[in-house]
């Protein structure tokens, strides 16, 4: 027990060491604040989503006392509201009705679909940016002014041009790839998270098959209404902007999913599927592209119709 303890505190510590250097601005506290969830999810993952939550109030207490309630409460919902509840919902499984106990006692599980976890993960995000574009304003044009002036702001500190162009281009921008960059941030710490507790056997659930992730049917659907709310103008365009974003990160990330599936017969598949990564680490476009072909999944059930055209698996001999 005081073993266990040890651990959740040392994971919360360890949190909220990682986090803590963002707060002073500096442009290298970036790689230390995006693996700041790790150490809680890791704890989420193998002893417990109370031991996430436990972690998580200790270093928000924390660091609510040394830097105020502002940066205690941009800890919770950047670091220790997504450690905890990302790992509660891995954990989450409930008995298959159709299948019988096994011979050994047990009964089998149904584990919460890994596609549900990716939306809320984009939940998660556009809640993050939210509250950070909250903080700035109460609308559109106060919010634009806001970031517009510390942008200005920063880019003098670097002795960069700040012409009105770069200016409007990064205040466009900035909320999409503050949320592209939040979601990729808990959908990377939560496999590493999960690898980890995997490979120390301190996960206890077996591990999901990644190729058959898929994404509700209505999600279709939201992306829709976000792409049209992006016409709006206003405080409702910049969130459906980044509402847009998410949904096609994760789109991509199903269409990595159909593209390990339809790459099965190949005999280069290794080949392939590292060429396809590095096209999209170089060229942002290929993203699209790949999302095009989750969508494509979607309506089109790719995966599907390719697993039922192939012939069955030979008997063991």
């Amino acid at each position: 027990m005081i073993a266990t303890v040890l651990i959740i505190l040392a994971a919360g510590c360890a949190s909220a060491l990682m986090f803590a250097p963002i707060l002073s601005g500096a442009p290298m506290a970036v790689a230390l604040f995006h693996p700041s969830p790790l150490t809680l999810m890791v704890v989420g993952l193998g002893w417990g989503p109370l031991g996430a939550a436990i972690g998580g109030i200790a270093a928000g207490l924390a660091l609510g006392l040394i830097f105020g309630l502002p940066k205690c409460i941009a800890f919770v919902l950047a670091s220790a509201l997504p450690a905890w509840w990302l790992g509660h919902l891995v954990m989450l499984g409930r008995p298959r009705a159709a299948e019988p106990a096994a011979t050994d006692g047990h009964t089998a599980l149904e584990w919460y679909p890994i596609g549900r976890i990716l939306l809320w993960i984009v939940a998660l995000a556009i809640i993050a940016t939210i509250a950070t574009l909250l903080a700035m304003g109460s609308d559109g044009a106060e919010i634009q002014q806001a970031m517009r002036s510390a942008w200005l702001q920063f880019l003098q500190s670097a002795d960069i041009t700040a012409t009105d162009q770069r200016l409007n281009a990064l205040v466009v921008i900035a909320p999409t790839a503050a949320t592209i960059a939040s979601v990729m941030k808990l959908t990377l710490n939560l496999w590493l998270a999960a690898r980890i507790a995997a490979t120390s056997g301190q996960l206890h659930r077996p591990w999901p098959d990644l190729k058959a992730t898929a994404l509700p049917p209505m999600t279709l659907a939201g992306l829709c209404v976000a792409v049209a709310f992006c016409f709006s103008g206003g405080l409702i365009a910049i969130v459906a902007q980044t509402v847009t974003a998410a949904l096609i990160l994760v789109y991509a990330l199903t269409g990595f999913a159909v593209l390990h599936t339809l790459t099965l017969a190949l005999k280069n598949r290794a080949l392939w599927l590292g060429c396809a990564y590095a096209i999209v680490v170089i060229s942002a476009w290929a993203v699209l592209l790949i999302a095009l072909l989750g969508i494509a999944d979607a309506i089109f059930k790719l995966r599907q119709r390719y697993l039922q055209g192939r012939p069955p698996p030979l008997p063991a001999s």
